[in-house]
């Protein structure tokens, strides 16, 4: 793979296929204040358009498309399609393809408290790391009530990695 590398401003959006739009627009909106920006609807084209432009196998079509925007960061848009007779179940974090993203909080510790409170599937932790270039990250893992893989994340610093002059990553608090 020769070429120069395309130039990017950053990550616009991640998008997420659920099985219930209202069921996923209500989750994120009432545990992290997630405000819709965009909706679309269903999407009125062809199998050709689907296969040649979205890569989904024939006979599926987008019921319903939303955006919703987390906090200060990308946008998350949301599908739902119909046609889809094999509800495959979420992958798990070690197969190929499988997706989680993170949710940068003030407090880990103390959101992981008020999402189980609220009945949401959260996994064991959180975890604080305390060495190595991750030290000072507090992360928990949850899950959707779809199954969703999703992450939280804190700091109280600068992270171990940052004690060298190298790139940072990019966080939605600076």
């Amino acid at each position: 793979m020769g070429g120069l590398p395309v130039r990017i401003s950053g990550i616009q959006h991640i998008g997420l296929t659920v099985p219930d739009m209202e069921e996923a627009v209500a989750f994120f909106t009432r545990m992290f204040g997630a405000v819709c920006v965009m909706e679309c609807g269903s999407v009125d084209v062809d199998d050709e358009f689907m296969i040649r432009r979205l890569g989904v196998p024939s006979g599926r079509r987008i019921k319903d498309q939303r955006v919703i925007r987390l906090g200060n960061g990308g946008n998350l848009e949301l599908f739902e399609y119909s046609g889809e007779s094999d509800r495959t179940p979420v992958k798990q974090n070690s197969e190929i393809g499988a997706c989680h993203f993170a949710l940068e909080v003030e407090d880990a510790v103390e959101a992981t408290e008020r999402l189980r409170a609220a009945g949401v599937d959260v996994l064991d932790g959180p975890t604080l790391i305390t060495s190595g270039p991750m030290e000072g990250l507090t992360w928990v893992y949850l899950r959707s009530p779809w199954g969703q893989f999703l992450e939280l994340v804190s700091t109280t610093g600068p992270m171990g990695y940052e004690t060298s002059d190298g790139p940072r990553m990019w966080s939605p608090s600076e």
